[in-house]
């Protein structure tokens, strides 16, 4: 890896935790690292809850639209983070890949903003021990 890392978020439908993940290391990380996200199989549109979970602590979904993975980005990329246990990957060579088995309030009943937030802060909390870790490569 030379320059500005970067790292490519994915999940299923790019409406939620992949979302999420992007915009709260954008949020942490300003323009010390290259962020992306994307959909194994995108959906329609964000997911409102997980957009308002994040305006909470001041990072921002707006704009974002549920995307596919591009192949030459993915080619590009230092590192690929899957968000769950469904979304697949198949990572070039030389791209690291690795899973975050997020979080999943709903197994325990907890629906809703509550999920949402719980989500949101599972995914904070990884997201900056990877920031650390990506500032921190030489």
């Amino acid at each position: 890896m030379s320059g500005t890392p970067s790292v490519l978020f994915v999940c299923v439908r790019n409406g939620g935790k992949s979302q999420m993940a992007a915009s709260l290391m954008r949020h942490a990380a300003g323009d010390r690292v290259e962020v992306h996200s994307a959909g194994t199989q995108p959906g329609e549109k964000i997911n409102a809850l997980s957009a308002e979970s994040l305006a909470e602590v001041g990072a921002d979904m707006a704009g974002e639209t549920p995307k596919a993975i591009d192949p030459g980005l993915l080619a590009s990329v230092d590192l690929v983070v899957t968000l769950g246990r469904e979304a697949q990957v198949d990572a070039p060579d030389g791209v690291e890949l690795r899973n975050w088995d997020t979080d999943e309030p709903s197994e325990r009943g907890i629906d809703g903003i509550e999920r949402m937030r719980l989500i949101r802060d599972d995914i904070a909390a990884r997201v900056d021990e990877l920031l650390t870790e990506l500032v921190a490569r030489p």
